[in-house]
């Protein structure tokens, strides 16, 4: 609770980490500067379009993938499918980054390596520029979070459908039911609480991404990445005095909103 009180108490305040100057409590004068600036309203929908770039392949594609492997009815085979899923889950963070940064590289990268030497789609001039604040920038980033999340979001739906007694299915079948009918009705409406918490925990996670943002595309303004967290990061640890008085008010503005949405999809479940 101390970081979470702390940074609520400072956001009321001109606090400068860097500045010798006394600390003066000046209400909310933080929030109404930091919701005038424009560049707020830039930075909020940068990350609310990175979330819903990322937040469908963080569903779907892990409940059909269970959904495949639960149908695998050799032990051995199933758990080496498991394995073979959570082996992104257990790489280290920063190794995952490099990896990512190295495959997306416009020049050495394997991606443009297939795309130009292989498939010929592209020439070495024209090869797309995953990095560096394009338009594709959040796009790549949003593919390396799936991957990265994939086995992870997958033993959280296998963990759902063993919990669904195989008689339903089995009756469904002889009801002349087929495999679409049987997902539709049968196992999408009983992993509904395994959905809710995945989309309200993933919304949080691609909304507040910070450390991503940061490696592949820096403290460049302009650049897709620079959302209301690396902005907010920005004030408080790289430019002036670190205004972190005024970069908590934006923290909490930005939290408040993703709270707002939280519950309403909360209620929607």
């Amino acid at each position: 609770l101390y970081p979470i009180l702390r940074v609520l108490f400072i956001s009321f305040t001109d606090y400068k980490y860097l500045s010798q100057d006394p600390v003066q409590f000046i209400g909310v004068r933080n929030y109404f500067e930091s919701l005038a600036e424009p560049i707020l309203y830039d930075c909020l929908p940068r990350a609310a379009q990175f979330t819903l770039m990322f937040l469908p392949g963080t569903i779907l594609i892990p409940l059909v993938l269970a959904v495949l492997v639960d149908r695998v009815r050799h032990e051995g085979v199933a758990t080496f499918y498991r394995i073979i899923l959570l082996i992104p889950a257990v790489i280290p963070g920063p190794m995952i980054f490099v990896l990512w940064k190295w495959m997306y590289d416009f020049q050495i990268g394997p991606i443009n390596y297939i795309l130009v030497n292989v498939l010929g789609i592209f020439t070495p001039q024209t090869a797309p520029q995953w990095l560096g604040g394009t338009s594709l920038t959040l796009p790549a980033v949003a593919l390396f979070e799936v991957w990265w999340g994939l086995g992870y979001h997958t033993v959280f739906f296998l963990a759902g459908l063993a919990a669904i007694p195989r008689e339903l299915y089995e009756a469904a079948r002889i009801d002349g039911a087929n495999e679409w009918n049987l997902l539709w009705r049968i196992t999408v409406p009983r992993l509904r609480p395994i959905m809710a918490v995945l989309v309200v925990l993933r919304f949080g996670s691609a909304m507040a991404v910070i450390d991503e943002y940061l490696i592949f595309g820096g403290f460049n303004r302009a650049s897709p990445t620079y959302t209301w967290t690396v902005y907010m990061y920005d004030l408080a640890f790289k430019l002036g005095d670190w205004l972190q008085g005024y970069a908590s008010a934006i923290g909490w503005i930005g939290a408040l909103s993703m709270m707002v949405v939280v519950a309403g999809l909360l209620y929607l479940f």
